[in-house]
């Protein structure tokens, strides 16, 4: 049995639920140390992070990941217990399989396979995992990079374990991802008797033709490396439960995924805009997740294209889809970011799972991506 699938089976029995890293950490550490990497916590509030760097040099390559992940849901419908690793039909099923303890085993793996015959590689190295990527995220990786800046340390390039690929391990690389803008709205009105609409203001009735334009309203195009802007309610809420009562007031959580070819600013004031013209009494306050970013040059994405060809026989699509991930915090320091991971078909769901065989094969393509970018040479 493989290295890679032990370790990862290891970390799924960590119930490392955000913000609690369950112990996985130590477990990597415990690994990494020997290989001569120094550890570091940069802890902040209930939040684990932990920096493990071998050398002092330039260039410095980067390991990124996450130990937590989001809750299991209902344990009675797991096929088998989410925080106990199973093997069925080839496939290993547990919260994490994907997202992405599987990553994180094989960044160790690959360091433990590269490491002893590349000694005296050139750079250095470094792993830097958090257990507050599926949460706010305002504990991890964020103020690590602070810390990390203020000493004066850069990050040359960065290679994320995301679960990328789509239909098999390595057809789809992200070279970028889209901005996450989010908006807790409150539209208010005059709460009443539902058999005297007149002396009261419905906001829910207010808020409908506003809604029905923001979902239509095309934002922008895309361009040639995003897809176009996004728009999603993900809550809404209005009422009091009983059914002849008119709310006095209507919650709206919403989210803007957005390309580089519109700005923060823009959403913003567009949306503004929108509700005023509509006439609505209103709060909204906005959060930004991250902004977009694109990783535009070649050194990093080639290292990894040439690795997959070298262990898979094919190049990845790039690609900038998906949700956000902490490259977001790293990408603004001027580093090259890539993700490249497992299918990312089942993550966050019930009887989440990732091939078996791929452990293994995302491992050797993590340690060929070490080889051509310190090495220099082919194997």
């Amino acid at each position: 049995m493989s290295d890679t699938l032990e370790l990862t089976k290891e970390l799924i029995r960590c119930r490392s639920v955000t913000p609690n890293d369950a112990g996985c950490m130590e477990l990597i550490a415990a690994r990494l140390e020997p290989l001569g990497f120094k550890a570091e916590w940069f802890n902040f509030g209930e939040t684990k992070n932990i920096w493990l760097r071998r050398g002092e040099d330039a260039p410095l390559f980067v390991f990124l990941g996450h130990t937590d992940v989001v809750p299991s849901g209902p344990e009675e419908e797991w096929h088998s217990p989410p925080f106990e690793p199973s093997i069925r039909d080839s496939l290993l099923y547990g919260r994490g399989s994907a997202d992405m303890k599987s990553g994180v085993a094989a960044m160790v793996t690959a360091l433990e396979a590269f490491i002893p015959g590349h000694a005296d590689h050139r750079g250095s190295i470094a792993v830097l995992l958090t257990s507050d990527e599926e949460g706010d995220a305002k504990d991890g990786i964020v103020k690590v990079i602070g810390a990390l800046q203020a000493r004066g340390e850069s990050i040359d390039w960065c290679l994320v374990g995301e679960p990328s690929s789509f239909e098999r391990l390595g057809d789809v690389i992200r070279v970028g991802r889209r901005g996450s803008l989010c908006g807790v709205l409150r539209v208010l009105g005059m709460q009443g008797h539902v058999a005297y609409p007149s002396k009261a203001d419905n906001p829910i009735h207010r808020f409908a033709p506003a809604l029905v334009e923001l979902t239509a309203e095309i934002w922008d195009e895309g361009n040639e490396f995003f897809p176009p802007t996004s728009f999603q309610v993900s809550n809404i809420n209005g009422g009091t439960g009983a059914d002849n009562v008119i709310p006095g007031r209507l919650d709206v959580l919403f989210n803007f995924r957005f390309s580089t070819a519109i700005t923060e600013a823009e959403i913003k004031s567009r949306v503004h805009a929108l509700l005023d013209r509509h006439g609505l009494n209103y709060e909204l306050n906005w959060r930004l997740s991250g902004p977009p970013f694109l990783t535009t040059q070649t050194e990093l994405i080639e290292a990894v294209q040439q690795a997959l060809e070298q262990v898979v026989g094919f190049r990845a699509k790039p690609d900038t889809g998906g949700g956000t991930s902490d490259g977001r915090f790293i990408a603004p320091t001027g580093a090259q970011v890539v993700e490249v991971g497992v299918l990312n078909g089942s993550i966050h769901k019930i009887n989440e799972h990732t091939p078996v065989g791929d452990l293994e094969t995302l491992s050797q393509v993590y340690r060929q991506v070490l080889v051509n970018l310190l090495v220099g040479r082919p194997e």
